[in-house]
């Protein structure tokens, strides 16, 4: 299995930054992809950004150009550095790991831009 901690969200104002981080264990060596989803009230989880173990990336229309994906793999931290942020990207935000073993999601953590 894989344990998934998140942390860094918040409340930000329109125009403002936050830096994500979420941090593996257990099953490291299965894993193959992290990313981020999220979740708006009364909406589907969406994805929102990927990056495979070789460094490959993938973003949603939405954040293309605002929010950066990245990883240290050394620390088996994923990070997603998201900027010019909006009130539309409020959502409680997810950590995803995939995998050989499946996939596992983390507990979340509330994002909110607001004024």
């Amino acid at each position: 299995q894989v344990q998934l901690v998140e942390s860094g969200g918040g409340l930000v104002q329109p125009g403002g930054s936050l830096r994500l981080s979420c941090t593996a264990s257990g099953s490291i060596s299965s894993i193959y992809a992290m990313g981020w989803y999220h979740q708006a009230p009364g909406k589907q989880r969406e994805l929102v950004a990927v990056i495979g173990r070789d460094g490959s990336t993938y973003y949603a229309d939405s954040v293309k150009g605002r929010f950066t994906i990245s990883s240290d793999n050394a620390k088996n931290t994923v990070y997603l550095q998201m900027n010019s942020l909006k009130p539309e990207d409020t959502a409680v935000y997810y950590c995803i790991s995939q995998g050989t073993r499946g996939d596992y999601w983390g507990q979340g953590t509330q994002v909110t831009v607001s004024s």
